[in-house]
């Protein structure tokens, strides 16, 4: 099956090797996990539980939706605006320059379009309208990330792509041309050409893979996304980890941040933040407007869909955030943005904001206790 992918091979796969983070045949994670992150009691879900439990898994129809393609066309006064368009994918605008995080159109987070988790919200506007981008960013290889039919129509156009080491063989065996990707290992950067714009690959703690028999063959990654007059930081799929705190001091503070909120189970709380762990993690790096990603779309997790949003925007204001919460489609500049409003109770009445909130707080120490590498 296409979809799949296919492994690293020859100098990309001594690049690989010769990677801080590889060891025993595969990627890992640099540092412990933090205590509290995992719930000892907790146990996986099972395949069943996956595809049949937990309550209000979808929300009973579409979630409201705004089509960007007007405002898009005239630029944002302040330099710097994002469109979030569901899921981890946004369209950054940024000093001129059009950036698409983590793109993916197709139906499913599956390598096929017949079965697996189902995209419940569409995007709001078609991949064909979207306009000229400059550069596309893929954090690591998990479908909800990675997309063969939009990497497939993206190849097209020969827009550059920067994403973690290893991911470049998907994107090379679905067309994309070799000389239209950069491959990053955590803090090494590439300067756009012909621009201001440079990306850095940061730490996240996660996993990755697209089959039984590649598990953490490629890296993951969060990025960074710095101009003259602004930095940004997309935090892909990730747990806590206080190198968030290194980040900060290396490349912050942030005029925008998005970090994951959502597909979050007390058994791999160490893999994903959920929304109280976004709150420690955006604190880790300094705070700056904060627009939540990886939730409304798919339903990857027991939750309620919009479990996510409405502990944050109880949480939130408590612990000083700057929530940043546009509908779907809907263009906004950070500096400009309205206070958050929970434009998606339209739908559906929500749960009580903290019932279904597992995760709980921890305590983070000031420093790292542990050197990066």
């Amino acid at each position: 099956m296409k979809s799949l992918g296919r492994n690293a091979q020859g100098a990309r796969l001594e690049r690989i090797r010769a990677s801080p983070r590889w060891a025993g045949e595969q990627f890992r994670n640099l540092h412990p996990i933090l205590p509290g992150l995992r719930d000892p009691t907790a146990s996986m879900p099972t395949l069943s539980e996956f595809i049949c439990g937990g309550e209000r898994r979808v929300p009973p129809q579409s979630l409201p939706s705004m089509n960007p393609l007007d405002t898009w066309s005239r630029s944002p006064g302040s330099g710097l605006r994002v469109t979030w368009l569901g899921h981890s994918t946004l369209l950054i605008e940024i000093d001129g320059l059009r950036v698409l995080t983590d793109p993916v159109w197709g139906k499913r987070a599956s390598p096929s379009q017949l079965a697996g988790p189902k995209r419940f919200q569409p995007v709001p506007v078609a991949l064909r309208a979207l306009p000229p981008v400059d550069l596309v960013l893929v954090s690591h290889d998990h479908y909800d990330h990675l997309d063969y039919p939009t990497i497939r129509a993206l190849a097209g156009r020969d827009v550059p792509f920067v994403t973690s080491l290893g991911v470049g063989a998907h994107l090379e065996f679905w067309g994309v041309r070799p000389e239209c990707i950069v491959e990053l290992d955590w803090w090494e950067s590439h300067r756009l050409p012909n621009t201001g714009l440079t990306v850095t690959a940061t730490p996240s703690q996660h996993f990755s893979g697209r089959g039984l028999k590649n598990r953490n063959a490629t890296l993951w990654s969060s990025l960074v996304m710095r101009s003259p007059r602004h930095a940004v930081f997309f935090s892909g799929d990730t747990g806590l980890t206080t190198e968030y705190t290194t980040i900060r001091e290396r490349l912050g503070p942030f005029d925008l941040v998005m970090l994951e909120v959502g597909g979050f189970h007390p058994s791999w709380g160490d893999m994903h933040l959920g929304p109280v762990h976004a709150l420690d993690a955006l604190a880790l790096l300094g705070g700056g407007p904060f627009l939540p990603i990886h939730w409304g779309t798919f339903s990857l997790a027991m939750h309620a869909w919009d479990q996510p949003a409405e502990v944050l925007l109880e949480l939130g204001p408590k612990a000083g955030a700057q929530l940043v919460m546009p509908r779907l489609g809907e263009p906004v500049e950070p500096t400009r943005a309205p206070s958050a409003q929970p434009w998606w109770r339209v739908v559906d009445t929500p749960v009580p904001r903290r019932t279904a909130d597992t995760s709980a707080a921890i305590t983070l120490p000031k420093a790292m206790p542990w050197p990066l590498d």
